[in-house]
């Protein structure tokens, strides 16, 4: 690992994703998904789902267990170890319906048990960006070590926040370094099916920022898979070709030497206050 990245983030690093709102085409839920096979890991601290969770918006699931028999598979949020010291601590999990304070006290106490050096919260937003080109990463803190080592934005953003804002602040006041890494997701596919590209952007930029190298598996493919999944649909449909083709021409300008970075905060500033779907 990189001198300067290990004194701005540690050697134990978490990474941590919830579903819902902030997870456009899973892509962030994903990424710990890889993060986990890569690193096999064990649970060390949950919650109590009675306590955080409204079963009418997060119902629980019936599943076939090995032996055939139904078996009831309630929402849930947990803390994982690796079983490997150099892989990730990850947080993985269900947004919480209610007392947000006590949730997130419970995961900082289990982080700070643990010793986490170094915090990394992951989402995914659906966004005004076409599919053929490569996926943003928005990356912030609020830590100015971070910013300085890494040379990513201080995040301005004022408005409604989801659990990741609530626990990134609480990990940052309790002296772990944090920050996030936002994925835009093209919107017009986001909510139909999950994005590999998106995961993808998000591991690189994790493996870039660490400095760490972990298997991407068959992840690439299934990237690419996926983009000429929806170049195909697109081919059929000369209104959604017509509008993906504005989107390359923005994106292109956006992504031109002239442009400033404050298209991409902007966006997520946008995202986070007006484009929250309604709880469940």
């Amino acid at each position: 690992m990189d001198d300067s990245i290990q004194q701005a983030l540690g050697p134990r690093i978490a990474v941590a994703a919830f579903d819902g709102w902030n997870d456009a085409g899973e892509a962030a839920s994903q990424t710990v998904s890889v993060l986990r096979e890569a690193y096999p890991s064990v649970e060390i601290a949950s919650v109590d789902p009675e306590l955080f969770f409204d079963y009418q918006y997060n119902r629980p699931a019936i599943r076939m267990d090995g032996e055939g028999r139904r078996r009831i598979e309630w929402p849930e949020a947990a803390l994982y170890r690796p079983e490997d010291p150099a892989g990730f601590w990850t947080v993985r999990g269900v947004e919480p319906a209610r007392a947000w304070r006590a949730f997130t006290s419970e995961f900082v106490d289990a982080l700070l048990a643990e010793d986490v050096t170094g915090f990394i919260a992951i989402g995914a937003m659906m966004s005004d960006v076409p599919h053929t080109r490569p996926i943003a990463v928005h990356a912030t803190s609020d830590n100015k070590l971070l910013r300085n080592q890494l040379e990513i934005d201080r995040n301005r953003y004022e408005g409604p926040t989801g659990i990741l804002g609530v626990l990134s602040e609480a990990t940052e006041r309790a002296g772990i370094p944090t920050m996030s890494l936002w994925a835009s997701v093209p919107h017009y596919v986001a909510g139909t099916t999950p994005s590999p590209k998106a995961t993808l952007a998000l591991l690189e930029r994790i493996g870039e920022i660490t400095g760490r190298e972990f298997p991407l598996g068959t992840l690439p493919t299934e990237a690419a898979a996926w983009e000429a999944t929806v170049d195909a649909a697109a081919a059929d449909d000369d209104e959604m070709r017509d509008y993906i083709h504005q989107l390359e021409e923005a994106r292109d300008t956006w992504d031109s030497p002239e442009a400033s970075g404050d298209a991409i905060a902007q966006a997520f500033e946008k995202f986070l206050r007006d484009g929250r779907p309604p709880k469940g």
